[in-house]
């Protein structure tokens, strides 16, 4: 009878340990402001990939610091695949160049699960500044007393890398306000509290259509559909000029190896879900999917060109 009991309870305690994932709710922490371009793609990837995987998807906003606050959150919870990041290019290529200290090793503290979509930026300004191009934007900052504020959506984030870097380029200076992502910092754009702006293309553009901020440049290689008649950076005659931003899941270091390819695959399978690509084209984003190996030598080649040109625009965390 004690050995069919002893039995009995190794065969309950490793039925239990060995329980299917996902067991319960999934935490999704974004490390930016509620209503931002980061926060919008992340809600859409959580309400899909709760369906997928049968149990909720709970986004949790952690805003501040550039995103290393929910970085560092995410990087210091437990690796089961019950908490995981949805980051933006910015925290985790941009930031561990420009902040002396960091709580986690973008390198060392997650673990790629997939690369979701990229995105370029689209240069808006509030449309009491009588600029209609990045000539005449030029002038105007080079003819001011007063210099002109632009705003991201955080220190370190690709939008602050992206205004850096048009100042090298274009010789202007300005003066950088980063706010905890860019739904505050359009806020005071249309408002008229800062000039410009460097923000995502789902973002910005639809302020842009309703004409609230006059759109002046595109950072990608080629004309949106949306604005056929918004020039790219290169074509307003700023060469050199690359910036974007993309969006990810990422899960904490040593999260076991079937638990992300399980992530991937269902990400992968919302990823071809029409009702998303087509929501995700439509905020100029091109989806991307693949494996965590892709995603790995992605985000370490972006990590290598992202440090390049921080040095090179003297980009620092203040």
């Amino acid at each position: 009878m004690l050995l069919a009991c002893g039995t009995a309870l190794a065969t309950f305690g490793s039925t239990a340990h060995a329980q299917p994932y996902p067991n319960r709710a999934i935490r999704l922490v974004i490390p930016y402001a509620v209503g931002g371009s980061t926060d919008q793609t992340g809600r859409l990837i959580a309400l899909h990939l709760s369906q997928k995987l049968g149990q909720p998807v709970v986004v949790e906003n952690r805003a501040g610091a550039g995103g290393s606050i929910g970085h560092e959150l995410v990087a210091k919870s437990p690796a089961d695949g019950h908490t995981l990041l949805f980051s933006a290019a910015g925290p985790l290529t941009v930031t561990p160049h420009t902040y002396p200290k960091l709580a986690y090793d973008p390198l060392k503290a997650f673990e790629p699960v997939t690369l979701v979509a990229t995105q370029p930026l689209l240069l808006v300004v509030n449309p009491s500044l009588k600029v209609s191009s990045v000539a005449e934007l030029v002038r105007e900052a080079n003819s001011r007393s007063k210099k002109l504020s632009y705003g991201s959506f955080g220190n370190g984030s690709a939008a602050h890398l992206a205004g850096e870097l048009f100042k090298t380029l274009a010789k202007v200076d300005m003066v950088h306000v980063p706010y905890k992502g860019s739904g505050p910092a359009l806020v005071d754009l249309v408002s008229g509290q800062i000039d410009l702006m460097f923000d995502v293309f789902s973002t910005a553009a639809p302020l842009a259509k309703e004409g609230k901020l006059r759109p002046i440049a595109i950072t990608s290689a080629e004309r949106s559909p949306q604005f056929q008649n918004v020039p790219t950076m290169e074509q307003a005659g700023v060469a050199g000029f690359d910036a974007g931003t993309w969006f990810g899941v990422l899960a904490p270091a040593g999260t076991p190896p079937a638990i992300v390819e399980q992530l991937s695959k269902a990400l992968n399978s919302v990823l071809e879900e029409k009702s998303v690509r087509d929501t995700l084209s439509a905020q100029g984003a091109i989806v991307r999917g693949g494996t965590p190996e892709q995603f790995q030598a992605f985000f370490l080649s972006e990590y290598d060109r992202w440090g390049k040109l921080v040095r090179a625009a003297g980009v620092t965390a203040n």
